[in-house]
């Protein structure tokens, strides 16, 4: 009786549901007076539906809690205990659990459907106690092994003359190593012989036998040289045949942009005061028109992905499977020869449940495709872990393979971790704001370079078109130009919309105090003079910072402490792979560190650039999602204002998985 209760104390719960979200069974500790839906509701928040479960233990709070999937039934088995406590034999008592529950209720969990996991129930208490107090029982057998006495150990065996040092060496070491040394002595004695012997058979024989060995200095060098000048003679003999010569590339040909006009005077803006020509107006209208209708169906369309490369891939994969059945008739074993990422195949596997051992090689495949497509190595390696541990014990189909079951896998979870875990609806935050007679504010930082000030004016452009009064506050008072490039911007945006359609008010503002000053100041008057002015968006532009730069850091930090803008965005380019992991942590991290709340401001979304240079490498993506967890919010796809876009998850993902 005595080892039931302290099992229960030590265990605060157990609990065993499906992945549907049903409870079959579960247990709480003596005197645990809190419910467990808390941390478990975050254990399937943070890991299980963020495709993290590639480690099994999970803290929040003051508990840990370990968890183990049941593929083949669709269950979790989950633990907690005070994290304090070191339990070693928790890992294998929930497997023991787990086994137990299976084959004890093996034919009522067969029976698909939750009405009929709800109409039965599990009484599994009795065989629980009976399986802790062997688990504690099996953990004080294993008590550590006692220290061994002196004379047990190997370092009494030693004399004091052994560990004399002597001026060649340990004297011991040669006493033990004698024979080794007198037999290496005696195998160059042999060799001689030998040698002799070659050299009254044949020079030839001696050569091959035994190297350089019994020749001169003189002949060494010289069957050198031989050997180096056969190789530079011979290669460029060989040159031609492999490599043809390349041919003479074509000259770059002048670009003709299509506002530049044909002469120079079209170019001269200083007699028109900034205000664009005729032409322009036309063509600004036509880009108001298109950006008009891009934004009306802007959910999901990301231009540099096509869907029709996806079905392409579908027509792949039957072929794939075609070829598999066949191979599996004639029971070839070999994999190779079907091209694509998922080329080396391993045949059918019928009713069977899946083992690590049958994923390794297509895991290891899919790791190096993700990474070779921009995915950071780190995340990668989790991505597949977690997939792994997804479909492990898993009974596949018929007719399904290995690669084709752990790809679907991969691509479900991908998706997953793209499509936003909260609502991220600027227009109607806005508005909201507008209800409260106060500006909505929105931060940009990032590392220099990426297209902070640019984006900016792709997301004021937009916000115009929908109505909406924008002020830019210059808040990068280190850089070079950086005023005068969002002024640009400012002057730009206000001839695509003139101040008389919108009742002679300027619909974008440019707040700034020039350069050196503090940027928290400067953010903190344009919010105030925003709220006096009755604009609607107030969007901040900070300086780029790499993220190993404390100082920089510290003062972002303080900005967004001070200020506690409404959105915090992260500007980084799709360029990056391993870098963006980097740059996103201790942004959050900087972030953290020096905010004055217990709850901080971290990274709200991302802005990801220059999406349009990158073809179908498009792991970035993958990579600041999962270690943010925050959505990307906009997507950066060309020069001008109207290259804005929205993320569509499936498009990235279709992307990526082409191989």
């Amino acid at each position: 009786m005595q080892m039931k209760i302290r099992g229960a104390k030590m265990l605060d719960f157990f609990t065993i549901f499906s992945k549907g979200g049903i409870v079959l069974w579960c247990f709480q500790g003596a005197g645990v007076t809190e419910s467990f839906t808390g941390p478990v509701n975050a254990l399937i928040r943070s890991v299980i539906l963020q495709e993290r479960s590639g480690n099994n233990s999970f803290t929040h709070e003051a508990l840990s809690l370990k968890y183990k999937l049941d593929n083949e039934f669709e269950l979790i088995f989950v633990v907690g205990f005070q994290k304090i406590l070191t339990l070693t034999y928790v890992d294998k008592f929930i497997d023991d659990v787990q086994l137990h529950f299976r084959d004890r209720y093996k034919n009522e969990l067969e029976q698909k459907g939750a009405l009929k996991l709800l109409n039965y129930s599990y009484e599994f208490e009795d065989d629980f106690k009976m399986l802790l107090r062997e688990a504690e029982d099996s953990s004080k057998a294993r008590s550590p092994a006692p220290m061994r006495t002196f004379k047990e150990s190997e370092k009494s065996q030693k004399t004091v003359k052994s560990m004399i040092e002597t001026k060649g060496g340990d004297k011991g070491k040669e006493q033990v190593g004698k024979k080794n040394k007198n037999t290496k002595k005696e195998a160059p004695a042999a060799e001689p012989a030998k040698v002799d012997q070659g050299k009254t058979s044949s020079s030839g024989q001696k050569t091959v036998e035994n190297g350089n060995q019994g020749l001169t200095a003189d002949e060494i060098m010289q069957k050198k040289r031989e050997e180096f000048f056969r190789k530079r003679m011979a290669v460029p003999t060989e040159k031609p045949s492999k490599s043809p010569k390349p041919q003479k590339p074509r000259e770059k040909q002048m670009r003709v942009w299509d506002m530049g006009g044909s002469s120079t005077k079209d170019l001269d803006y200083s007699g028109r005061n900034g205000d664009s020509s005729q032409n322009g107006g036309e063509q600004n209208k036509e880009a108001q028109i298109d950006l008009g209708m891009q934004l009306s169906s802007m959910k999901g369309d990301l231009l540099s992905v096509d869907y029709e490369s996806s079905e392409e891939e579908e027509m792949e994969e039957e072929e794939e499977r075609v070829v598999v059945n066949e191979t599996s008739k004639t029971s070839s074993k070999k994999g190779g020869g079907f091209g694509g990422m998922f080329g080396m195949l391993k045949g059918l596997v019928g009713s069977k449940s899946l083992t690590r051992e049958d994923m390794e090689s297509v895991l290891d495949k899919m790791r190096d495709h993700l990474i070779a497509k921009n995915v950071a190595a780190d995340i990668a390696s989790q991505l597949c872990d977690s997939v792994a541990k997804k479909l492990e014990g898993k009974v596949m189909g018929t007719f399904t393979t290995v690669a084709s079951t752990v790809k679907q896998a991969l691509q479900d979870s991908l998706v997953q971790i793209l499509q936003p875990k909260r609502r991220v609806d600027i227009l109607r935050d806005v508005m909201e704001a507008q209800s409260q007679r106060r500006p909505f504010v929105i931060t940009f930082c990032g590392v220099n370079g990426v297209g902070k000030s640019t984006n900016l004016a792709k997301i004021s452009f937009w916000l115009i078109e929908n109505g909406f009064t924008v002020l830019i506050a210059a808040c990068d008072t280190f850089r070079a130009g950086a005023v005068e490039q969002l002024r640009t911007h400012q002057r730009r945006l206000n001839s695509l919309h003139p101040p008389e359609q919108h009742g002679g008010r300027p619909v974008v503002q440019l707040y700034e105090k020039g350069y050196g000053k503090d940027a928290a100041g400067i953010a903190m008057e344009a919010i105030a003079y925003a709220r006096n002015q009755a604009f609607d968006v107030v969007l901040v532009d900070t300086a780029g910072r790499m993220q190993d730069n404390a100082p920089l850091m510290t003062a972002l930090a303080k900005l967004i402490a001070v200020n506690m803008p409404d959105l915090v965005l992260f500007v980084g380019e799709a360029l990056v792979g391993n870098e963006a992991v980097d740059q996103l942590v201790k942004f959050n991290q900087a972030l953290a560190d020096h905010s004055m709340s217990d709850k901080p401001r971290l990274i709200d979304g991302i802005v990801l650039t220059k999406f349009d240079t990158i073809d179908d490498k498009v792991g970035a993506a993958i990579s600041m999602t999962y270690i943010t967890g925050q959505p990307i919010v906009f997507v950066g796809t060309g020069q001008t204002y109207n290259d804005l876009r929205s993320l569509n998850a499936r498009a990235v993902v279709s992307a990526l998985m082409k191989a």
